[in-house]
């Protein structure tokens, strides 16, 4: 631990990480965290009473912005795919109604439906 905050490296890259605390060690990982939790809490207390952030915690802040900006822009999408829907569907009622009248027309006689002649696909022979 003092080898690593000193900057006097023998066994690790020097991260502020319980990773390289048990590698300066010569320890397994698992020791330091599950049978020697006191020890890493000290690392940790150590670095922070140094003003230091533990690497660990830069990862996670960097990971908790990156997830807030991808909620920021879900919220986005959600709202412009609200507003789609709803012009969605502004749009099928429309097409209902229209729909409703003109079968009306034909079963009243009222209307007449033509045929309209076929327009050239843009690129194909007439």
């Amino acid at each position: 631990m003092d080898r690593i905050l000193a900057g006097h490296l023998e066994h690790s890259n020097g991260a502020l990480t319980n990773v390289a605390l048990a590698l300066e060690a010569q320890a397994p990982r698992n020791a330091l965290t599950q049978r020697h939790p006191d020890l890493k809490n000290e690392f940790y207390d150590k670095i922070r009473a140094r003003g230091q952030t533990p690497d660990s915690e830069k990862r996670l802040r960097q990971q908790v912005r990156r997830l807030k900006e991808l909620r920021a822009a879900d919220a986005e999408e959600i709202a412009r795919l609200r507003a789609d829907v709803e012009a969605l569907v502004g749009a099928l009622h429309q097409c209902t109604v229209e729909n409703r009248a003109l079968r009306q027309q034909q079963v009243d006689g009222v209307g007449v439906v033509r045929m309209l002649p076929a327009q050239p696909r843009p690129g194909s022979e007439p």
